[in-house]
């Protein structure tokens, strides 16, 4: 372990996502904001591992080297949100939102990875291969492949280092991430100390390896959260389970990620190549690296909190964080479409606190394309009522862990406090 290192790594030049696959923003939302059923594989350890402190174990996992490993990872989500109008049998990232579903995770610890969601007769599957990536989705037989522009190449080079590091097996530059426990820690304890009390639980074994287990408490006031426990492996100081406690039940974790089963080695090639199936259709999709003036402006937006478009305000600090937007159309945003959005703000407003900063981006206008998604094909005035319940200021879709307040004049208000917060403010 390392002393006197910092407990918030500094900010990384990272492949922003710019080209959103078709998912329903409300799903986007409730998978972003949440890092991922009982203990997986996890009993009390006795073997005495070194002694840490808190802090010498968050600044450990943020200087650790990627690591190569294969390995099974269970997602477990009990988040009380209304039934969906479909059955859970396709692997679809829209399942992430209830029930369990197992993925299987292999990365060379660099830029090469793949992580597969699994479904009984199905499977969706990002692929990461330096500048490319791609999604496949075996229901649709449907390929999307992201590339960075041959403009970007060179620039692509100079900083894919810096890019790698940023970037968790199973996130792609065009935005289709499915969750791995590293990004789900990585969500955490990136600003663990701003934020939050940070201490350390008994010792713990996580598929079958020595872990610590750090306990990530919101200092905030009002949030949905109460505790995160990430079980951080002993040897590599990779993160191996992420648990995410809501305010609403002391007894069983509401999302929770983490592996059953994990090597550490490099997996074969063939494994990491990706090549379409025959006959899968294939979309093309270009992504555009930020330059570094953009990249510069974003970091300085972040660190004084300002560069907000008009018609987007924050409230609140940390995890009590409220993002509302205004121009929204409340049906098709649940729906998944992209003019859903269409008179709302334009740009990619940059905030100082990043889990506000990841709501945010949640709500950005997408471009459609990609997977396709469940939703379509349901009237989306239909799906709206399904998912949501009429309150006086509008519609709400509350979990136990976000709340999202979709009010009859346009505005929508998110945030993972309690829906009370949010109706207050509208």
């Amino acid at each position: 372990m390392t002393e006197n290192t910092p407990l918030s790594p500094p900010p990384r030049r990272t492949l922003s996502a710019r080209a959103r696959w078709a998912v329903p923003a409300v799903v986007a939302v409730g998978v972003g904001v949440a890092f991922a059923a009982p203990p997986l594989l996890a009993s009390a350890d006795s073997s005495g591992l070194p002694p840490v402190t808190p802090e010498e174990l968050v600044a450990a996992v943020a200087s650790a080297e990627p690591q190569a490993l294969s390995g099974t990872v269970v997602y477990t989500a009990r988040l009380g949100l209304p039934s969906l109008p479909f059955g859970p049998e396709t692997a679809d990232p829209v399942n992430l939102l209830d029930g369990s579903s197992t993925l299987r995770v292999w990365t060379d610890g660099g830029e090469r990875s793949r992580v597969a969601l699994l479904g009984d007769m199905s499977e969706f599957s990002v692929v990461h291969d330096g500048p490319e990536a791609w999604t496949y989705a075996s229901s649709g037989d449907e390929v999307v492949h992201y590339t960075v522009s041959d403009a970007d190449r060179a620039r692509y080079e100079s900083m894919k280092d810096e890019a790698t590091s940023g970037r968790a097996a199973g996130q792609v530059p065009g935005g289709a991430d499915l969750p791995t426990p590293a990004e789900a820690a990585s969500q955490v304890l990136d600003r663990a100390e701003q934020f939050s009390d940070v201490s350390l639980d008994a010792e713990s074994t996580v598929a079958g390896r020595g872990a610590y287990q750090l306990v990530v408490t919101p200092k905030t006031p009002g949030t949905l959260v109460a505790r995160v426990v990430v079980a951080i492996d002993a040897k590599t100081d990779t993160p191996l389970r992420v648990q995410v406690w809501s305010t609403k039940d002391a007894q069983t974790p509401a999302l929770e990620v983490g592996f059953t089963d994990v090597t550490f080695a490099t997996p074969s090639d063939s494994v990491l190549a990706f090549s379409a199936p025959a006959g899968a259709s294939v979309t093309e999709k270009v992504v555009t690296l930020p330059t570094d003036e953009q990249i510069a402006a974003d970091h300085a937006k972040a660190a004084s909190g300002t560069g907000l478009p008009e018609g987007v305000t924050v409230s609140g600090t940390g995890w009590a964080t409220v993002v509302q937007a205004t121009g929204v159309d409340g049906p098709a945003l649940v729906a998944g479409d992209p003019s859903a959005l269409a008179d709302a703000p334009s740009g990619r407003p940059t905030i100082g606190s990043e889990s506000a900063q990841g709501l945010l981006d949640q709500f950005g206008p997408q471009d459609g394309g990609g997977p396709a998604s469940k939703f379509q094909g349901i009237d989306p005035a239909t799906l709206y009522d399904s998912l949501t319940t009429k309150v006086p200021q509008g519609h709400l879709i509350s979990s136990a862990l976000l709340s999202v307040l979709i009010t009859d004049d346009g505005r929508v208000l998110a945030g993972a406090v309690p829906p009370e917060t949010l109706q207050a403010m509208a």
